[in-house]
């Protein structure tokens, strides 16, 4: 008897992992096809881009920079867009401006409350959190090569901008042991407001809107537009969108559309040709380097559109070589006051081909 249950016991236990070894593929069959897809990324993956600096100072490296560091940082690699002081130009809006000593004592910028008549809000006068400056400018700044800034040169950019706006003194070293008092002396520090009536779940709503809110109209239209005489403020729309994906922009140069935007065929302006090292591939090396952020194709945005450097270049023998030098060291004063920085992590291949459809007439 007991050798009989042995032997049925032994049978029992190869049938069952027979039944696992056979069902695996199976199971593995009803897993998610994407299942397999990539891997976990690694420690070193996730610390590259776990960089963000919180206002309690959570995720700030180590390091310092002083003031006099940041000076030569900014006038090398931010006051083309940004001014010497701050200013800014035609391009951005000013950083520094519109605080004052009061302000910095009571934490609440005087020029923000209701009735004030100054005439631009700086981002001194708005920011909240000296962590929030010093997060953006290290991923984000400058607007040509964002994360190339070293941590000395981020505390030393952001001692500047702190010394113009007189909350640090012109001999300061800021660092991450000094920032949290710092924070103190923000001219804003206090402005943020927490209004609580928002947050209450059985609280009225803050709007009582009088528009149609059921039973609408079956032929309402929804659907944005421009008055004619502000169609072309920014040049033509269509020639700013992505040259890939589903995005359509208006050919601001024409009458308004009859049709919504965003149905049937790119307008040719913006069609990417497939032919190899063809007008298509340079106009998207334009936009991969975010040059069609301040050039239009037929018109100006910051800069000159590139019809218009063609033109203006259409008799230099040594156009192509020219054009290459501004692309990648910058220069100022062709086109007016606006500089047009340096672009050096362009490779030379990508300049040379640029310049070489400019000087064919950016077409």
């Amino acid at each position: 008897m007991k050798s009989m249950f042995r032997i049925s016991f032994r049978a029992a236990a190869a049938a069952i992992t027979l039944a696992a070894l056979t069902a695996g593929p199976a199971l593995a069959q009803k897993q998610a096809p994407w299942h397999s897809i990539g891997r976990d990324a690694t420690p070193a993956e996730v610390k590259a881009w776990d960089i963000d600096v919180r206002p309690d100072f959570k995720g700030l490296p180590k390091g310092s920079g002083s003031v006099s560091k940041g000076e030569e940082v900014w006038e090398a690699k931010c006051a083309s867009c940004h001014g010497i002081f701050g200013e800014s130009n035609e391009v951005f809006t000013p950083i520094v401006g519109g605080t004052s000593k009061a302000d910095i004592e009571r934490g609440r910028v005087k020029n923000l409350e209701e009735g004030s008549t100054y005439p631009q809000k700086t981002t001194m006068m708005k920011v909240a959190t000296v962590s929030t400056l010093w997060d953006y400018i290290n991923r984000a700044m400058p607007w040509n090569a964002p994360k190339t800034l070293t941590t000395e040169e981020v505390y030393a950019t952001v001692a500047y901008i702190l010394s113009l706006a007189e909350v640090v003194p012109a001999d300061f070293v800021l660092s991450d042991e000094n920032i949290a008092e710092v924070q103190k002396r923000m001219p804003n520090r206090n402005g943020m407001v927490f209004y609580e009536p928002l947050w209450r779940v059985n609280g009225k709503g803050d709007v009582k809107n009088v528009a149609c809110m059921k039973d609408c109209p079956t032929d309402s239209k929804i659907r944005s537009s421009l008055p004619g005489f502000a169609r072309d403020a920014h040049g033509n729309i269509a020639e700013q969108n992505r040259v890939i994906g589903p995005v359509r922009g208006a050919d601001t140069t024409k009458p308004p559309p009859t049709a919504p935007v965003g149905t049937g065929p790119r307008p040719q302006a913006v069609v990417v040709a497939a032919a190899s090292s063809g007008a298509g591939d340079v106009r998207s090396l334009l936009a991969s380097n975010s040059c069609t952020a301040c050039h239009g194709i037929n018109s100006k945005i910051v800069g000159p559109g590139f019809n218009e450097i063609a033109a203006k270049n259409k008799d230099r023998a040594d156009a192509e070589a020219y054009l290459v030098g501004k692309i990648k060291n910058g220069g100022s004063g062709v086109y007016g006051p606006v500089p047009m920085p340096a672009q050096p992590q362009v490779s030379d291949a990508d300049a040379q081909a640029m310049a070489r459809w400019i000087a064919a007439g950016a077409k």
